[in-house]
This record gives C-alpha cells, structure tokens and sequence, in this order.
C-alpha cells in the first residue's frame, strides 16, 4: 500500500484551527479532513520521539566518515517511498505473485539459451529467428527450411507458435510496415467490396471453435476490407497511368488523395468484379473474391497482430499466388486441372476410377486448391503444412492435395459412390501429407513440375 507523503515530514508544525461553520462546499470540506488527516499523522509520529529514517541515516554516515562501506547502511533499511515508475505494457506485465527478480532472472536464462543453442532444432530457428544468419543468408533460410521439413516448429495443442509468424514473414520475404499504414486503411471506411465481405466472414471456418475463440468477425471484416482497399488503389493507379490522367495529392473525403479521377469508374468495376465472384473481371485483378475470407484465416490465427497479418496476406496473394484472387480465379482453375493431372501421374488406377465416376478434381479439389487446404480441418494441422508450403513454395499444395487422395486410396476404391466421400475430406494429416508430396516430386517430370510451379502467377 502506498505511503502517505506527510508520514516522512516529522517538523510539519499543526495548522491554525480552522472553524466550519462557514464551510459549505464539498471542496472545503476535504481540504479540512485533509488537513485534519496531516494533522493527525504529524502528531502521533512526533509524539514517539523516534528519529525519522533520513536523521537516522544522516547519523550513520556521520559516524562511519572516512570508512569504507557499502553504498546502503545494513542496520537501517532505506526509507520506503511512493514510486512514479511507468506503467508496464500488456507484454512487461509481470504475472501477479511472482517476485520481480524472479522475472528477471527467468529473461536472463532465456537471453541465455538463445545466444548459446544446445544444437536442437528449436533452438536453432530460435536463434536464427531473434538473432538474424550469421553472414550466409541464403545458406541460412536453407537451413531454416530443412528444420522445418525434418522437425517442424514447435507449437501446442492448439497450434499455436511463438515464432510461427515470423517465420512466415521471413519465408515470405516481407517487409516491415508501420501499423499506421494498416490503421489508416482501416479509417478510410467501407472499401467497393464491403457487402461482398460482410456476406462471406460469419462463414469463415464456422465448425472450428478454435478458430472462433482466437479470431473475431470484426477483425477478419477489418484486414479484408483493407486488403481490397490496397488492391483497389494498385487498381486505380494503374488505370489512372494508362488512361494518361494527372491525379493530385489533396485529401478528400474518402481517404485515397491520389486515386480520385478514376474512383468512380473503378468503384463499379470493383463492385462487379466482387458481385460476380469468378464470373466477372476475366484476367483482371479484382479486389476480392470469394474465398479470401478462408485464406485470409490462417494468418489472422497464427498473427500476434492484425498489421502483421495484413502485410503477410497481403504479399502472399500478390506475389505468390495473384491467379487465385484476379477476376476469373484463372490460377484456380490452373490448379484444379493440375491436381488431375498429377493425379493421373501418380496413381493412374486411382485417376480412372475416380474419372469413371465423373469425379473430376473440378468438382472436389476446387475449395483445396483455392485456400491451400485452410478448408480442411483440423486448423493445427492446416498451420503444420502452411510451413512446409511457405518453406519450399505454395505450388506443392497441388501434391498435397493429390497425397490425401493416397491417403485414402482404398476408400475410395471401394466405393461405389466416392462423390460422397470427396464431399468433405477426412481430417487432414499434414505429417503424412507432406512426406508423400516430397516423394512425388523427385519422380515428376520437369515440364509438369514447371507448370505447378507457374500455375498461380
């Protein structure tokens, strides 16, 4: 408990008394007991005659002049006084009956552990991750990955990773952005694709309650609207250059000072592009189309933030993949027929079978292929082959596509109706999933593995 001010002020001389007999308002009132309260503690600590702590002090140093000791006198204990240190963050925040030395110390063994790794993998991405390589970059970020392919990153029960998302950012190649770049997305408003957003996020992984639990609607609604805000200025600016018009940087309503001339033709070709989902727009970029929510998922779950998610949604859907979010979801479509295809290479009594059926990767691979398998619980596992795919390239989530139909091979081969078993894919096993990927790709050819490799640019 904080100690009063006037407890160390043992000279304070008793005020004059003070009649309350004018006294009406409540601010004289409490000036009153507060001089009443000061009164009292000045009294009673000069009535023990007891020396305050700075005489006692002042006492000790004199006797022990011109002798060696310790900067804090052993027989008194220092005076205890109210601090004014900062407020701790939400991240400094020490956990309530734990001593602060204990902190301390507990950051010094980790601080510790980092600098010199006992050689486990953990403690290798660890290092890599806080420290940065050591000279060789690239020799670096291959070792990164072989960690990742041999012993994957450390997570809970429920998937979650400390250094899960900076090891995306680092795969991804992203580059730091300032969170206000993100807030002011955000505060220009509903973006051309706002109804199309608001119509798909409450359905966006809506059966796993791990997902529900950590992410909420709004924030999914927010990075998504920001998300089609910056693909609707890259849209307008190249709209602007190519129609020879002289945009101004003045401010406006609406928040994008530069992309004004061609706001309203772009905002109804946006808003077709995103109305019509894959119908419309063609080879043009939209701004959004459906599924996005779906893919945008993983990385609000696996994020520490809503900017460090945006920035890495956002690249990856612009440099990875943009075939899966222009207009005609042309990259989709791409890797829907590689998936029979690579199908067909592997297992070619598996592909007729399914083909006899009239089961064609169209019709059950659509949603796999457009949200790199987000669809297919359980999310821990989703995050387990998001690593892999981040690590060696998100073409391979073809092949991982085609592993689960291995997986399941004899299934299906002993259905006489596989429509109903391809409706819904079995829980997804990304441990398996993965290794029979790495297995195909050594055996495929090199013209079929450059079109995986090309197929969502």
């Amino acid at each position: 408990m904080a100690t009063s001010p006037t407890k160390h002020a043992p000279s304070l001389p008793p005020p004059a008394p003070i009649s309350t007999q004018h006294l009406s308002s409540p601010r004289s009132t409490r000036t009153l007991r507060k001089l009443q309260s000061a009164t009292a503690l000045s009294s009673n600590y000069s009535s023990s005659n007891v020396p305050s702590l700075i005489t006692q002090q002042r006492q000790q140093q004199q006797r022990n002049t011109g002798i060696l000791r310790d900067p804090v006198p052993h027989q008194f204990p220092p005076p205890t006084l109210q601090s004014h240190n900062r407020t701790r963050s939400n991240s400094d925040a020490v956990v309530a009956g734990a001593s602060s030395s204990a902190s301390v110390l507990k950051r010094n063994a980790m601080a510790k552990k980092i600098v010199t790794p006992d050689g486990s993998s953990k403690d290798e991405i660890e290092s890599l991750v806080r420290q940065g390589p050591k000279g060789d970059v690239l020799g670096s970020l291959d070792n990164l990955r072989r960690l990742i392919l041999l012993d994957g990153l450390e997570a809970d029960s429920d998937g979650m990773s400390q250094l899960r998302i900076y090891i995306w950012l680092i795969l991804l190649n992203t580059p730091p952005i300032a969170t206000d770049t993100y807030l002011s997305l955000i505060h220009r408003g509903p973006s051309p694709a706002y109804s199309k957003i608001r119509n798909d996020t409450f359905r966006t992984l809506a059966t796993d309650p791990l997902f529900k639990r950590r992410v909420s609607e709004a924030s999914l609604i927010r990075l998504l609207n920001a998300i089609a805000w910056k693909l609707h200025d890259v849209k307008a600016e190249r709209m602007s250059s190519e129609s020879g018009r002289i945009t101004t940087n003045s401010a406006t309503e609406f928040g994008s000072p530069e992309l004004q001339p061609a706001r309203k033709h772009l905002q109804g070709a946006s808003t077709a592009t995103t109305t019509d989902g894959s119908e419309a727009g063609g080879a043009e970029s939209g701004i959004y189309v459906q599924g996005m929510n779906v893919l945008c998922a993983p990385f609000l779950y696996a994020a520490r933030s809503e900017a460090e998610a945006f920035v890495a949604f956002h690249l990856f859907i612009t440099q990875e993949c943009p075939g899966y979010v222009r207009g005609a979801m042309d990259g989709v479509h791409k890797g829907v027929a590689l998936v029979d295809k690579c199908l067909a290479f592997v297992d070619l009594k598996l592909s007729d079978y399914l083909h006899s059926k009239g089961m064609h990767a169209e019709i059950y691979a659509f949603s796999s292929v457009l949200t790199l398998c987000a669809c297919t619980p359980p999310l821990p596992e989703v995050l387990q082959l998001w690593d892999f795919l981040f690590a060696y390239g998100a073409h391979l989530n073809i092949l991982c596509i085609v592993a689960q139909l291995l997986i399941m091979r004899e299934t299906i081969l002993a259905s006489p109706s596989p429509t109903k078993i391809l409706r819904s894919f079995p829980p997804l096993q990304a441990k398996k999933a993965i290794s029979l990927a790495v297995s195909f790709v050594s055996k495929m050819p090199a013209d079929l593995y450059g079109e995986l490799v090309d197929h969502a640019k």
